[in-house]
């Protein structure tokens, strides 16, 4: 999914008056109230705490950085210099999944591999709107120009690879290439699942990747159409600055971790706040992580994203995922006191 990130500590939202935690209810709980807190891997979710904390530059979570470095007993850490808050805004909790694609691919165009990822033209970057899907992909505009980072063999593992906004591609010789979001066309994006439905082609539930996918396989000149129904076009660009063994990158330009890290809202959850997640559903979760990125549908106070990992595996793990539950926010222990007291009725 596209993340376009901006961090935001709490304590500097609160104080901001934007009006955003007017409507929000917040509570401290002890940490005996987290259902499943003491059986968590909580040495498992230090390290991950430990890989992007040194950007947090408020002195109270610099402080606890530091600590960090040096622990070893991750539950005793936890437990010690922070308090669980919960915030509420009144909307109910959503937890949804999302992973990095891999995609089949060659850094030369050839009868399998014709599908190209490109990077951002300039005009595309200067202007607020720039042409759409259909033009991008049927008038020539982008031919010739050298902006092809590589070709991949599915069009709509292509376009799904625009959904998450990041991805990894292994070439033909067994290498990786890994490319990360650059920037869009400006077009506002359209679900095609929800054109399906609307089409009466499929029911609400029935609608998921891989559901389109096999459609738009069946039914290849109106796939292709189908595809175009959303004007939105997303640009890539390599990104080397991850090994491809680690996880893409996030909202804090670190690498995240599968099953530990989280795309939260910053306007209620500080990025890099570990967070207690007690997800229901077909498979309940209890389980600590760290806010490390955003996505441009996680809004509100109790909507987060889990990311799943890399690949097929991971992507039908996160598309069957779409429950409720509870986000607990683990603050440091002065913050969650002073949070009840500002703005907040």
């Amino acid at each position: 999914m596209i993340r376009a990130f901006r961090a935001c500590l709490l304590a500097g939202l609160i104080l901001s008056g934007s009006g955003v935690m007017s409507e929000t209810k917040i509570k401290v709980l002890d940490f005996t109230e987290l259902d499943g807190w003491a059986e968590d891997d909580h040495a498992a979710a230090l390290e991950v705490f430990r890989n992007t904390c040194t950007d947090l530059k408020a002195p109270d979570w610099a402080a606890l950085c530091a600590v960090a470095q040096t622990q070893a007993k991750g539950r005793e850490f936890f437990e010690l210099f922070f308090r669980p808050v919960l915030i509420e805004d009144g909307a109910p909790a959503l937890f949804t999944g999302y992973f990095e694609p891999e995609l089949q691919g060659s850094l030369t165009r050839t009868g399998r591999f014709r599908y190209p990822v490109y990077g951002m033209p300039p005009e595309a970057r200067r202007a607020e709107v720039w042409k759409s899907r259909r033009e991008i992909e049927e008038t020539g505009v982008m031919e010739g120009r050298g902006l092809e980072i590589t070709w991949v063999d599915d069009p709509v593992d292509l376009f799904f690879l625009q959904i998450q906004g990041s991805g990894r591609i292994k070439l033909r010789d067994g290498s990786m290439l890994r490319v990360g979001y650059a920037g869009s066309n400006g077009h506002k994006y359209k679900s095609i699942g929800m054109e399906l439905i609307r089409r009466g082609v499929y029911d609400r539930h029935q609608v998921s990747a891989q559901v389109i996918r096999n459609w738009v396989s069946r039914n290849p000149q109106e796939g292709r159409e189908l595809l175009h129904h959303n004007p939105s076009f997303v640009f890539f660009r390599r990104v080397s600055e991850v090994p491809p063994d680690k996880g893409p990158l996030g909202a804090m330009n670190r690498s995240i971790t599968a099953g530990r890290s989280v795309a939260v809202d910053p306007e209620f959850t500080p990025l890099g706040a570990p967070v207690w997640i007690e997800k229901e559903g077909e498979h309940p979760l209890r389980r600590l992580m760290v806010a490390q990125d955003t996505g441009s549908a996680i809004k509100g106070a109790q909507r987060a994203d889990v990311f799943y990992g890399t690949g097929d595996a991971a992507g039908r793990r996160a598309g069957k995922m779409k429950d409720g539950g509870r986000m607990v926010v683990l603050m440091p222990i002065q913050r969650a006191y002073a949070s009840l007291y500002r703005g907040v009725r």
